[in-house]
């Protein structure tokens, strides 16, 4: 499943190639097709990206929302007519730019009461702009009281959006703190450095479409086997401080970690 860099990534060429423009949309597939009426013809206001969701902002006050879930591809192109084969859910269109969208778990018109909903619910995302802080304490407030380990915390939408796995494993070897750590248990200045880590990584993600979070690699293009600390790197010897990489299940996803040095 992408995580929230790739999301906001998708965003930003959204509102590249789309926004202020009237955008066709048609559903190929058949499955969308009541739904894409709503908003076919109308000018795009602007494509956000909170975590793993995209929303689509249209002029008449209804909003496309987009999950890709496990399956959900983007395809976009500037040849209109080379269309892509397959089960196209929803094909979104103007004079010179057209994506396909294939497989997504969640694809729904909604109107703005509905978007208010979901983005109250949804925790604060690191790859948007928060020049009051208020996101930042967002999630402070809800790591710090919670009782539910920090490794299981940060894989929580509605603490922190868009974290999946690898940068889950990364932040917390980077911060050198155990997964297994109750929220409620780490300072204020540790969760705050999460939080400042996380955007940092994160902006390296959505500049250059990689998750990147060696230090010394941040600014290079690597190979992938290179790019991590810890991330499917079970069974090897950390890099910090030369203990093995562990891997486990913690509600149902891996874990990696170094016990050695993360506690």
């Amino acid at each position: 499943m992408p995580e929230g860099h790739s999301v906001q990534r998708f965003a930003n060429d959204f509102n590249k190639k789309f926004k202020g423009s009237v955008v066709r949309v048609d559903s190929p597939q058949g499955r969308f097709s009541s739904e894409a009426k709503l908003i076919d013809g109308r000018i795009l206001l602007k494509a956000k990206a909170i975590g793993k969701q995209m929303f689509l902002k249209f002029d008449n006050g209804l909003t496309c929302r987009i999950h890709l879930g496990i399956y959900g591809k983007w395809r976009f192109t500037e040849d209109l007519e080379k269309l892509m084969p397959g089960q196209v859910r929803v094909r979104f269109f103007n004079e010179q730019f057209l994506a396909d969208l294939r497989g997504p778990t969640i694809c729904e018109v909604i109107d703005q009461r509905a978007v208010k909903v979901i983005e109250n619910r949804l925790g604060p995302d690191p790859t948007n702009t928060d020049p009051r802080g208020l996101q930042k304490q967002r999630f402070i407030d809800r790591v710090g009281s919670s009782a539910s380990p920090i490794g299981i915390l940060l894989m929580n939408q509605e603490v922190i959006s868009g974290i999946g796995n690898v940068y889950r494993a990364e932040i917390l070897f980077r911060a050198q703190i155990s997964p297994h750590a109750p929220g409620k248990s780490l300072s204020v200045q540790q969760i705050e450095d999460i939080w400042i880590d996380t955007v940092k990584l994160m902006k390296v993600g959505v500049a250059t479409g990689f998750m990147t979070t060696r230090e010394e690699r941040l600014k290079k293009r690597t190979k992938k086997a290179d790019r991590n600390y810890v991330y499917q790197r079970q069974g090897e010897r950390c890099l910090r401080c030369e203990g093995l990489v562990q891997i486990e299940l913690m509600a149902t996803r891996k874990l990696y970690w170094c016990p050695g040095c993360q506690f």
